[in-house]
């Protein structure tokens, strides 16, 4: 089988990327409801179910595609295995941060951690990957950075949960694109590391009988393998787009779910918004706007240095 082109494959990892990021953008629709139908789920809940479902999906896919080789070969090496650890930690402190907040009422401070994460990625990149900015990239960041620290200071509060976000998420996407491990193999790895205490806590759960834990209920079932489906699928995606391009398109890319999210939480959810918000939002926009510009101008969508995209089996 031909390799696919450098074109071909920046192609692939812009559709992943996309792909990932409105599915997360819609998921606060999904999580929503779990925290006010009757009986409601808990944080820890829905992550348990999140992280159990998805090993079961992940485990009828490895088994499909032949690919239990690969997370074998993860797990025996030191590097990676301890490359995949930290990624765990990172996203399960993104999960259920991004869990909380959805489920109570603070969809933008999950869009404004969000809209953050790409000033993250792409100060990694450059201090880690050496990848360069060019000065209309870097003006983008610092009007950016600049958004995000009036709306801050205006309030009067700092945005925990929206830092926690974009921390974690920023050193997750570094950590996914340095591992030598393809990408449905290494979120095989960090789910299962997850798997025994996620499953050790729903069966606390069922034991001292929570009826949200209690999978007799049909409507859990189906909410059940769903977050199995919202985490795996986007996931996958997210880990495949992140070695292809280079971290800094990855996290400008990153825009399109806290746009969906800020969008769900004034339109849909209700939640506040007011003149402070509409100037901080503006200023990002505006520096979206001189990133989009210059990836025009040069090109920017061109992944340097790139390994060619894992051939799957046929």
């Amino acid at each position: 089988m031909t390799s696919p082109t450098i074109a071909q494959r920046t192609s692939l990892g812009i559709a992943l990327g996309v792909s990932a990021y409105l599915i997360w953008g819609v998921l606060p629709l999904y999580l929503r409801p779990l925290s006010t139908h009757q009986p409601p789920l808990s944080t820890l809940l829905i992550i348990s179910h999140r992280v159990v479902w998805s090993v079961a999906l992940l485990a009828a896919l490895l088994t499909y595609m032949g690919m239990w080789g690969q997370v074998l070969a993860a797990v025996r090496s030191r590097r990676t295995l301890g490359i995949l650890a930290v990624s765990t930690a990172m996203v399960s402190i993104n999960w259920t941060t991004f869990t909380y907040v959805a489920t109570h009422g603070q969809v933008m401070q999950s869009a404004l951690g969000y809209f953050i994460t790409p000033i993250v990625s792409a100060l990694l990149g450059m201090v880690f990957l050496k990848e360069r900015l060019r000065p209309l990239q870097l003006a983008a960041l610092a009007l950016a950075a600049f958004g995000v620290a009036y709306l801050g200071v205006m309030l009067g509060v700092v945005p925990h949960a929206a830092l926690l976000l974009a921390s974690s998420w920023g050193v997750y996407g570094l950590l996914r694109k340095i591992a030598p491990v393809e990408a449905l193999a290494g979120l095989a790895v960090e789910t299962a590391i997850l798997f025994l205490p996620a499953l050790a806590y729903l069966l606390y759960a069922v034991a001292v009988d929570v009826p949200a834990a209690r999978l007799s209920l049909p409507w859990l079932l189906y909410v059940a393998i769903g977050c199995g489906l919202f985490t795996t699928v986007p996931l996958l995606f997210f880990s495949k787009s992140a070695r292809i391009l280079r971290l800094s398109t990855v996290g400008f890319l990153q825009y399109i779910g806290p746009t969906c999210q800020f969008a769900l939480a004034v339109l849909v959810f209700g939640e506040t918004f007011t003149r402070i918000h509409a100037v901080a939002f503006g200023l990002i926009w505006t520096a979206i706007a001189l990133f989009v510009i210059d990836a025009l101008r040069h090109n920017y969508f061109t992944p340097r240095q790139s390994p060619p995209l894992p051939q799957e089996p046929t």
